[in-house]
């Protein structure tokens, strides 16, 4: 089985997210620039940043604000959000199960998917709402396994964060670096190898003959 990330893998939305992420922090007083919320939180739960933010800085945010940063960031999503290049090609082509296990809220991972015309190649989403411990914890993709009825050691991850494949490495998973979004930086490929990655792909054009490799590793 294939379990795909959503953010910044199927969609290109990471950049979309940091920035509604940074302006909603700069409105509740906290300056953080979208590249610090891409470096720092990319591929975990927004609830988890957030909470790391109030550590960080000995504030906390208004009551309201996970709600307020919700909704904008599915305004945003809704507007500018697009499929990554040549994902719908890589979905048609890649056989067997499949599934998506992303760090943010259904309502966000419905929406890209639904927004960009993927939904249609998944009938399982998943999300870390769903588990006690978001990413680099394992928890998320070894509930997406049980749910599928699959045993760990046959599932392949694809993801675009270190703390993603950390994720996939610690629930017994091969781990596929994806670095082909807009976010991604030169030195991204480099983490997910450090982090556990077992190939890094960065057109979706190559997915399923890395796919079909790493299943014969």
């Amino acid at each position: 089985m294939v379990i795909f990330d959503c953010n910044g893998v199927l969609v290109d939305s990471e950049q979309i997210a940091a920035a509604a992420a940074a302006d909603e922090f700069a409105r509740a007083g906290i300056p953080i620039t979208p590249e610090l919320v891409t470096r720092y939180f990319s591929g975990r739960r927004p609830a988890d940043m957030l909470a790391s933010v109030e550590a960080a800085t000995g504030r906390k945010l208004p009551v309201n604000f996970s709600a307020t940063l919700a909704a904008a960031t599915l305004a945003r999503l809704r507007a500018e959000v697009r499929a990554m290049p040549h994902a719908a090609h890589a979905l048609t082509w890649l056989r067997g199960p499949k599934c998506v296990a992303s760090s943010s809220p259904p309502d966000r991972v419905r929406t890209s998917l639904e927004t960009t015309g993927l939904a249609k190649f998944f009938n399982f989403l998943f999300s870390a709402s769903d588990v006690r411990n978001g990413k680099p914890a394992p928890d998320l993709f070894l509930h997406a396994a049980a749910r599928m009825g699959v045993q760990a050691a046959d599932c392949i991850v694809v993801e675009d964060s270190p703390a993603g494949v950390s994720a996939a490495t610690a629930a017994g998973m091969a781990a596929l670096g994806f670095v082909g979004g807009s976010h991604a930086g030169a030195q991204l490929g480099e983490q997910l190898i450090l982090a556990g990655a077992r190939t890094i792909v960065a057109d979706l054009r190559h997915l399923k003959s890395a796919v079909v490799a790493l299943r014969g590793w």
